[in-house]
């Protein structure tokens, strides 16, 4: 049965999230005019993801003050307790550039797992939410994947500037040979969304970070996908939030990707 109302803490969240996107959306229609900085190669910041991150910090602490909060432009410290994670605007590149395929991410994650995710596209006029057991919402109503047309199988590939090139390229050889059209939409937060929808199949990201995916796993999940997320170590031996996979999919494409993918494990 179909959860029909969202819990009053996701509901804040979406607004939360809603007005970012409409900030986002502000800076977007004047790109030509803001600040830009490179991070690394293909990385870039603009002053738009240093504001819109700052607006979410300040409405998460009013809203939920004992929580704590990590940022992609700001940073944080992850525990087991609950905390919020906040990707600005996630696609930077294709923001930009002007295309319509970025979104701000806000996931809340406890004892390091996403329990709770809010993605909007604000050029797309897209909200989705979802809470882990509680099912998925678009623009505030509840939502079902549309798994019509199963036999067009289409998934997005993530990529990164840490991505080894031939085991990068193998893994795409492997889909291909499988007989799977691949896209790469360079934001991981639309590969996410466009899997929950049923756009595509599913996503995989060898090389990602924790503010990248914790929104989108969750309505991964809630959307009825397998969803994987695993953690890199770090040289203490601790989880390494900036070094993470992700593998979200329908059944078919997770069970073509098991031996394309040695340590991945379906749950």
């Amino acid at each position: 049965m179909i959860n029909t109302t969202m819990s009053l803490r996701l509901t804040m969240a979406s607004q939360i999230a809603a007005q970012a996107a409409e900030l986002a959306l502000s800076f977007f229609n004047r790109r030509d005019t803001i600040e830009v900085s490179s991070k690394r190669t293909q990385d870039f910041v603009s002053e738009a993801d240093v504001a819109v991150e700052k607006f979410i910090r300040g409405q998460l602490a009013e809203h939920f003050p004992q929580d704590a909060i990590i940022g992609e432009e700001l940073g944080g410290v992850l525990t087991e307790a609950p905390c919020w994670v906040i990707d600005p605007i996630d696609g930077t590149s294709n923001f930009l550039r002007g295309s319509p395929l970025w979104g701000v991410s806000l996931g809340l994650v406890e004892n390091k797992k996403p329990v709770m995710g809010i993605v909007a596209l604000p050029v797309l006029n897209d909200l989705f939410a979802a809470e882990s057991g509680k099912g998925i919402f678009h623009n505030g109503k509840p939502f079902r994947r549309d798994d019509r047309f199963g036999d067009v199988q289409v998934v997005s590939l993530g990529d990164s500037s840490d991505d080894k090139l031939a085991e990068a390229s193998a893994f795409y050889q492997g889909l291909r040979a499988a007989d799977w059209s691949v896209h790469c939409y360079r934001c991981t937060t639309i590969g996410m969304v466009f899997a929950a929808k049923g756009i595509i199949d599913g996503h995989l990201q060898r090389r990602t970070t924790l503010w990248d995916i914790a929104g989108g796993a969750v309505l991964c999940q809630e959307a009825g996908l397998q969803t994987v997320v695993k953690f890199a170590k770090a040289p203490d031996g601790s989880d390494n939030y900036r070094h993470m996979s992700v593998a979200a999919g329908t059944p078919n494409l997770m069970s073509d990707i098991a031996p394309l993918w040695p340590d991945f494990e379906p749950k």
